[in-house]
């Protein structure tokens, strides 16, 4: 999920197997950020309260404890919330986004031509 480079991660524009294009509009993606915040807080909250169960007691000494266990919880699931909050956007959020049979076939010729 990591790579060693600096280039990131990178969604498709179109669909490798029907052509559908995935960004319906400029900034279509931003979206996308509420929900990977949304995952993060219940991620945050989770890794919070299995730190607290699994005997980390819950007082002011042990603040820095929970911070880092969640800035670490935070950074080990990114790569998991960026691809993830794309798919709920795409497949619950946006009710209009389907699959028509044949409709890439001319943007296909197209692109083979081209």
């Amino acid at each position: 999920m990591y790579s060693l480079s600096f280039k990131g991660q990178v969604t498709n524009e179109y669909c490798p197997h029907c052509n559908l294009r995935f960004e319906r509009e400029p900034g279509f993606f931003y979206v996308s950020m509420f929900i990977s915040y949304a995952m993060n807080v219940a991620e945050m909250i989770s890794a919070s309260v299995a730190a607290y169960v699994l005997g980390l007691p819950l007082v002011y000494d042990n603040l820095w404890y929970y911070v880092g266990i969640l800035l670490l919880v935070v950074f080990i699931c990114s790569p998991f919330n960026y691809r993830y909050s794309r798919v709920m956007l795409l497949h619950w959020l946006t009710p209009g986004l389907g699959y028509i049979p044949g409709s890439g076939d001319e943007n296909n010729n197209l692109a083979k031509s081209a």
